[in-house]
């Protein structure tokens, strides 16, 4: 009995140092901030190492603001949800040396579906969680000051296009409740051609929504010439995607800076994730539904995709690797075979372009066919 109690005292006294080692202080911090971001005010939380509130309240959304609050607080850990102002708000709270983790909102159920949803839960939901595991904060990572800089220009244009297409859209439908109809048209062409085709009873009301539509085509073709040229002083990757036919210098270039670092995905195939063009799941025994893409991650660069898919699989997409497969997919049947098999090239097309921006391979249309070939 003595041996035994002797050896179980001793146990206490090994572990405890080697416990203090793993749980360093520079690993767990002393400090755990929410921060629930508003337009004009944000709400923040602070708990300390046991998870106690020190302090609540709010502070401007601006650099002043957050600056007064956190540059001369010692460096904790900071959560924020992923908005319109979290890239900037995160990148300034990292310069102050905090350790800042961006929550994907989408994933946060605890906090977007809360029964009492206001800021200041909100702010201590986010403290709470970064401080227990930060893992459950799905966090990601903002693109780089200049990417977001030049993408920026892209969704410039990107708006320009839609409202010519709805200008262009009203004018028709205008026309149509008189009676009468306009040719067909491209949009480039369409206030120039269809000027002269106007009801004389509308005429006036119309040709004002024609000079819009004249200009904004004029600054679209502006655009395009600066986004070329951004493309080939600073991003020389996107020759390495436009090799496949379909994909030009907006899509080439919304794919470069959305993804802005191509390593932090370990396989290509995990960026079908990332942009949202992935099933959903929702599996529970022997019940495997289909359900519809997640259409997670930025929706410009989706719909680009989407529309190269359907240049592959359309009556000019020449022969390749691609296109085969997305007619083997179509030929399968079904009411949506056409829908699927559109992003399911979309999906493989996003796998190729990431693939060749990794490795810089030259892009050979039919690859696999030519592979079959040798093995024959």
């Amino acid at each position: 009995m003595k041996k035994n109690s002797t050896s179980n005292a001793a146990r206490p006294t090994k572990k405890g140092p080697s416990i203090s080692k793993t749980k360093s202080p520079k690993n767990t911090p002393k400090m755990t901030v929410g921060i629930d971001l508003g337009d004009k005010q944000s709400a923040y939380c602070i708990l300390d190492a046991d998870g106690d509130v020190l302090s609540e309240g709010t502070t401007r959304t601006t650099e002043g603001g957050f600056e007064q609050q956190f540059q001369n607080m010692k460096p904790c850990r900071i959560a924020l949800e992923t908005g319109t102002h979290s890239p900037w708000v995160s990148r300034l709270l990292q310069s102050y040396g905090h350790d800042v983790i961006v929550a994907n909102a989408r994933q946060v159920r605890i906090i977007y579906e809360s029964d009492r949803k206001n800021d200041k839960v909100d702010a201590r939901t986010l403290a709470r969680l970064a401080r227990v595991d930060k893992d459950l904060l799905h966090p990601i990572r903002h693109r780089s000051e200049k990417a977001q800089a030049d993408l920026t220009m892209l969704r410039a244009r990107d708006a320009l296009v839609q409202v010519r297409t709805k200008l262009m859209n009203c004018v028709r439908g205008m026309v149509k409740s008189v009676g009468s109809r306009l040719p067909g048209a491209s949009a480039e062409c369409f206030a120039r051609k269809v000027r002269e085709h106007l009801p004389e009873a509308i005429r006036d009301a119309l040709t004002p929504l024609l000079d819009q539509v004249e200009q904004i085509s004029t600054q679209l073709r502006e655009y395009d010439k600066r986004i070329e040229q951004m493309a080939k002083k600073d991003y020389g990757q996107t020759q390495l995607m436009r090799q496949i036919p379909g994909v030009g210098v907006m899509t080439s270039m919304a794919f470069t800076l959305t993804i802005d670092d191509p390593h932090r995905f370990s396989k290509s195939r995990d960026i079908a994730g990332y942009l949202g063009l992935l099933p959903r799941q929702s599996e529970s025994g022997d019940s495997k539904p289909q359900l519809r893409i997640t259409k997670a991650g930025d929706h410009m660069v989706r719909r680009l995709l989407v529309g190269c898919a359907h240049y592959i699989l359309g009556h000019f997409g020449p022969d390749s690797d691609l296109r085969r497969w997305g007619q083997s997919l179509m030929v399968r049947g079904g009411k949506n075979a056409k829908k699927r098999a559109v992003v399911a090239v979309a999906r493989k097309l996003a796998v190729v372009m990431h693939k060749l921006w990794v490795t810089g391979e030259v892009y050979e249309p039919l690859r696999e066919v030519n592979q079959v070939k040798v093995a024959a």
